[in-house]
């Protein structure tokens, strides 16, 4: 996938209510198993989504290919983007890495990063989340992965203290069935879920969603397969020139949602806030000038 084009899924999802009755089931069943339900024949996917062949090939064009061959080809680059492992990203950049400055060839690529994310973010589901996350009938739960548990916790330590029942998941997967043993309809799982996606995520997801949670999901732009069962998710621009993805835009939508729930939270968040800074007192945590 190119720089700046949206991934085949987000094309399909974004375009969703403008297909035909039977394009709409062909999108389904190529989102249920993405990618890998795009990568056999044209003939096999119309047989398995119960749509004519042609039918395909109109969808295929409809997202700006020539024909099959071509959209399988974009589809399997994606799936070379997002199955590459840190030296394989390395590489990358450093074959096409210009002459310009380390810092300026990033803060060029977190620029684009920030402009293709937001151009793309929905206000509207911005706000819903941020209902969501201020409404303290609801349990929050938050989880991230291997290297994403560092976003899952920032979100944790701003939440406890904006507001109360907020649960950091431990990192372990093996103690996730205590967490999903009472988990229900008024609960909401957050889940940090970038490439290369953790099978452990995806399964907790499921079981979470089994069980009626609502699911909100910070991903990449190619998108977690957690996507088909997130209630709401942000699609994170994530490539910049290293070995490594990056965090800092997902990172700028956290902090855009904790001050917006700060805010709509405030007569709560300030009594919290005091006795939390009284407790900081009687402890001696900081120093003090006086």
């Amino acid at each position: 996938m190119s720089e700046g084009k949206m991934s085949i899924r987000e094309q399909l999802q974004n375009r969703f209510d403008e297909l035909t009755r039977a394009e709409k089931q062909l999108t389904q069943l190529l989102l249920q198993n993405y990618p890998a339900s795009g990568l056999g024949s044209i003939t096999d996917l119309a047989k398995r989504s119960g749509v004519s062949t042609p039918t395909v090939a109109r969808l295929v064009q409809k997202l700006g290919f020539a024909g099959f061959p071509q959209f399988q080809s974009a589809l399997r680059a994606e799936v070379g983007a997002e199955l590459s492992n840190p030296i394989d990203k390395y590489n990358k950049w450093a074959e096409h890495a210009p002459d310009e400055h380390i810092l300026n060839r990033f803060a060029d690529s977190v620029s684009k990063n920030v402009r293709q994310t937001f151009s793309r973010l929905k206000t509207e589901e911005f706000d819903e989340v941020c209902a969501l996350l201020a409404n303290t009938d609801h349990h929050l739960k938050i989880v991230g992965g291997r290297i994403s548990r560092s976003l899952a916790d920032y979100l944790f330590t701003h939440m406890q203290v904006i507001r109360p029942r907020v649960t950091h998941m431990t990192s372990n997967s093996n103690a996730w069935p205590h967490y999903l043993l009472d988990m229900n309809r008024d609960d909401m799982l957050v889940i940090f879920d970038v490439r290369r996606y953790e099978n452990d995520l995806r399964r907790l997801a499921e079981m979470a969603h089994e069980r009626g949670a609502k699911i909100i999901l910070f991903t990449d732009q190619w998108g977690s397969p957690i996507s088909r069962i997130a209630a709401h998710k942000f699609n994170c621009h994530i490539e910049v020139p290293s070995a490594w993805d990056s965090s800092i835009v997902p990172m700028l939508i956290l902090e855009a949602l904790i001050a917006e729930v700060q805010k709509a939270n405030w007569d709560q968040t300030k009594r919290r806030m005091n006795t939390l800074e009284d407790l900081f007192d009687r402890t001696r945590m900081f120093r003090k000038f006086t």
